[in-house]
């Protein structure tokens, strides 16, 4: 079984085929997908996503794109949503300098909010992070030293200082389509200094579809070919990888119910 840890199924480019691609996905072998919360306000749409199908599951959050719509969303307010049983995850939130769509004061305090609700929940923190290297850096070394969470560095395409520094922290890292591109030999070499027990796959779909795939809309059954590169990148097998990024999986998701075979998508 393989899993994709960060796909966006409520988005409207699912909408006319949702039954159709969650099927691929299960007969590709993808046992579990975690479709993220982008607005807090919009949290119904990804939960009815989830509740629709066994084999997804959801978080809440803001994405920093949107933080300054959403500086009314509170710890207690994420804490109270993360209680349903599908929801697996806080985010994804943080720091995004390169489109700078919200004020950089609002995403950190938005950022900062989302950690507090991780570390009340334990439920682990999904980080989104561009261009933003220095200030992600120093946020997670000064919020783990106020007290421990849980997190991961999703579609990874940072610089090694951060990864590894998120290595140090004890979060663990997520890699996308971006990893089987051409011109990524840089986001490769990071990827293979990062320990095997660290590693997890995603596709961010409908975004960032994998070679030979890319330039159309991506889908969870595509993780296999980012999970394929990945096994070259580690010089393991790619039934290793599946194995491993599962197992990690499980264990940083640990809310998510443990799953022994590959479901059918089961409508309503």
């Amino acid at each position: 079984m393989l899993v994709d840890s960060h796909c966006h199924l409520d988005f409207p480019d699912f909408a006319e085929e949702l039954d159709d691609i969650v099927n691929r996905a299960s007969e590709a072998g993808i046992g579990r997908m975690v479709t993220i919360c982008t607005r807090v306000r919009k949290f119904d749409q990804v939960l009815a996503v989830a509740e629709r199908f066994e084999q997804v599951f959801c978080s809440v959050g803001t994405h920093p794109h949107n933080a300054d719509e959403e500086l009314d969303v509170t710890v207690e307010e994420l804490v109270k949503l993360a209680k349903h049983p599908k929801v697996v995850a806080i985010g994804e939130a943080g720091l995004d300098y390169y489109y700078d769509n919200s004020p950089r004061d609002a995403q950190m305090q938005s950022l900062l909010v989302h950690i507090d609700a991780a570390r009340q929940t334990g439920l682990p923190l999904v980080i989104h992070s561009r261009d933003a290297d220095d200030d992600m850096m120093r946020v997670l070394e000064d919020e783990m030293g106020k007290g421990t969470f849980p997190a991961l560095l999703h579609c990874f395409s940072s610089g090694e200082a951060l990864a590894l520094k998120g290595v140090e922290l004890g979060l663990y890292v997520s890699f996308s389509g971006i990893l089987t591109f051409k011109r990524s030999e840089e986001i490769r070499a990071i990827a293979a200094k990062i320990p095997l027990d660290r590693l997890l796959v995603e596709t961010d779909a409908p975004y960032l579809a994998p070679m030979p795939h890319r330039g159309r809309r991506n889908e969870p059954s595509y993780v296999v070919e980012t999970a394929k590169v990945l096994a070259d990148v580690m010089g393991v097998s790619e039934a290793e990888i599946w194995k491993t990024t599962t197992e990690n999986f499980f264990r940083h998701f640990s809310k998510m119910p443990q799953l022994e075979a590959s479901p059918k998508a089961s409508n309503g």
